[in-house]
């Protein structure tokens, strides 16, 4: 309904080649496609209105503007307030959409002119295929800011721990980092980075130390690993000039420092990050989702914006980029191809890691992972993107009714928790050994294939490949000399 009243109503094309650190390029184009007037623009309000006053010159009343332009940094965002707020309807498109486009207009030439153009022409080449731009609220905005920040400060963190790993290699190459990075090891590294002082220092000191920090949970055998850990370094390196001890463990002590930072900030982003979820989903619908906790939901509610702006749950699946390629050709349809990844990376990833959280606690969830992994040969991870489409349709189902997630069992009622724990254990849990068929680590080096074949020609029952004998074609050697 809404798309046959923007074709009713007399408008005309913009589309805007955005600049970072240039001026906006723009055309404009009447709803047929001939040209109209062509213009560039800096986010300024004087600028910007100049530009609609161009575009509406010699319209009809009542004719609005179709504004198209690329996700260019954030330099979209001031040209989207201001013609939305003008009354004007706003798509922003993908960038391999219109590459795709102005390959077809313009193989080989290529302008900022040129990339306006084919902008202004996108809703005429696939006018179903547009999404219009909904600008979202105070809360929806301030949530999907303090998501993106969490996120980024997270990988941050991440980051930073991966190399106070690395040089804890390098100082100590027997280091008894083999997992996550602990409050207690921090301490210990942030004081005794360096194998001397820390063989120097007394057992019961660094017992303390490591007790106070990992609140009693690890003590006197920690302390003693790092201990051995720095024995075998000095008795390996011997003072060798190579390696700067001094100068590793400071830069240990810096990685430390800002990751401590980072935490810290991160921290409050968090707090405001709940905050606003709050506000945006006040009955924690995303919650109710298994899979979605602390972290996720909000990244949910920030994604997914208005729930009714998607026609259905396939369409929100396609827009996280969750559903599989289609690839048909005459009578060949070919199932299993890779999922399109369009969308929001941080959403659909986070819809990836809640299908495996998810598969143990739904029963309809633990019978679609179990299927693709005992009946489809699908691994861990093709698995896990398959339930997180079906999550996604049943997330847009949620959010969009205002009702709270059901987990039911295989015949549709409703059951307790603990109910489908029982249902998955007796029914839907994958055994160890498909999974580790599945996987594609090598144990004991490679087994070699027994595929067989059918029948040959002369009757007798087929053999493995490998115990066929090997006929070589031997190439006529031609003689150069006369």
């Amino acid at each position: 309904m809404e798309l046959e009243d923007r074709q009713r109503t007399p408008r005309r094309l913009v589309g805007i080649d955005l600049g970072i650190a240039s001026r906006h390029s723009v055309r404009v184009l009447e709803a047929d496609g001939r040209a109209v007037c062509r213009s560039s623009c800096v986010p300024t309000v004087e600028s910007l209105t100049l530009v609609e006053r161009a575009a509406l010159a010699g319209a009809p009343d009542g004719t609005t503007l179709a504004v198209v332009f690329e996700p260019t940094g954030a330099a979209w965002m001031p040209v989207a307030v201001f013609f939305a707020s003008r009354g004007h309807t706003v798509y922003r498109v993908s960038s391999a959409k219109a590459a795709d486009l102005r390959k077809f207009l313009r193989r080989h030439a290529k302008s900022n002119g040129i990339d306006a153009e084919t902008l202004a022409r996108i809703p005429l080449a696939d006018p179903g295929g547009l999404q219009r731009l909904e600008l979202p609220g105070t809360a929806a905005a301030a949530l999907d800011r303090r998501v993106r920040a969490c996120d980024r400060l997270t990988r941050a963190a991440t980051e930073h721990k991966v190399r106070i790993k690395d040089l804890v290699r390098q100082l100590m190459p027997m280091t008894p980092l083999t997992g996550d990075l602990g409050k207690a090891d921090m301490a210990v590294l942030e004081r005794y980075a360096d194998p001397r002082v820390l063989l120097a220092a007394s057992e019961a000191e660094l017992t303390r130390l490591i007790a106070a920090a990992s609140g009693r949970q690890q003590g006197r055998d920690r302390a003693r690993q790092w201990q051995a850990a720095a024995a075998a370094a000095l008795e390996l390196y011997a003072s060798h000039p190579a390696v700067p001890l001094a100068e590793l463990a400071a830069e240990v002590g810096t990685e430390i420092r800002l990751l401590r930072s980072i935490q810290a900030e991160q921290a409050v982003h968090a707090a405001a990050r709940e905050e606003q979820y709050r506000k945006v989903d006040p009955g924690q619908l995303a919650r109710s989702l298994p899979g979605f906790a602390e972290i996720s939901a909000p990244v949910l509610a920030a994604g997914i914006g208005r729930p009714g702006r998607f026609p259905g749950g396939p369409r929100f699946k396609s827009y996280v980029g969750l559903t599989p390629r289609a690839s048909e050709t005459g009578e060949t349809d070919r199932k299993g191809q890779p999922m399109s990844k369009a969308g929001p990376s941080l959403l659909r990833s986070t819809f990836v890691r809640a299908a495996d959280t998810a598969r143990r606690q739904d029963p309809q969830l633990a019978k679609i992972y179990y299927v693709q992994m005992t009946e489809r040969g699908a691994t861990h991870l093709k698995a896990c993107c398959v339930v997180a489409g079906h999550l996604a349709e049943r997330a847009w189902t949620v959010l969009n009714r205002g009702t709270p997630y059901v987990i039911c069992g295989n015949d549709g009622n409703p059951v307790t928790a603990e109910e489908a724990r029982q249902i998955i254990a007796e029914k839907w849990t994958v055994p160890e050994d498909v999974r580790k068929r599945r996987r594609s680590r090598k144990t004991a080096g490679k087994v070699p294939q027994a595929a067989t074949t059918g029948p040959d020609r002369r009757g007798d029952p087929p053999r493995p490949r490998s115990s066929r004998p090997r006929s070589r074609t031997v190439k006529p050697v031609i003689s150069r000399e006369p």
